[in-house]
Order: structure tokens, then sequence, then C-alpha cells
């Protein structure tokens, strides 16, 4: 047994009688099974990138709603803009 593993079980004087696996996941495909050793690795490799990111506070939210998050997006793409604009026009 494993963790997130459905089991059924039963009591027999108040103890836990042979718990038994009801779906056994052992014979399901996972991440390891779809992706190369050198995909796994940039993987790996991208989710420690985006780990430190997190740690060192470089993320954007949480937003309460989607309208807060949607609400971010446009500002964040005007001032994008509004760079790209001022950067072209001292060239």
């Amino acid at each position: 047994m494993s963790k997130g593993d459905l089991v059924e079980f039963s009591f027999q004087r108040g103890k836990i009688v042979t718990p038994k696996v009801v779906i056994d996941r052992s014979g399901f495909p996972n991440a390891e099974d779809e992706y190369t050793p050198e995909q796994r690795r940039i993987i790996d490799a991208r989710l420690a990138k985006a780990d430190e990111d997190i740690k060192a506070g470089r993320v954007h939210g949480p937003f309460g709603t989607h309208a807060e998050m949607v609400e971010f997006l446009h500002r964040e793409v005007k001032k994008a803009k509004a760079t790209k604009t001022a950067k072209s026009k001292r060239q």
C-alpha cells in the first residue's frame, strides 16, 4: 500500500483487520513511463528553477478571483507595451 491508495478494511473487536487495496495502482502508467531520462532531467531542472523563484518571492498573486487575475494581466500588458513604446522612441 502507498499514499493515495483506496483501501477496504473492517473492524473486529476495535481493531482494523486486514486492510486490502481496492484499486491496485502499481500497474498504472506514471510520469517515469512517459518521458525519456533526458526529458525527465529537463523537467526536473525547470521545476527546480520554479521552486527557486517561489522561494525568492518572484511570483504574483494569490488572487481572490479570476477577475483579479485578469485585471492584473491587463495591467502587466499595458506596462509592457508602454516600455516597448518608450524604447522604440529612444532609438
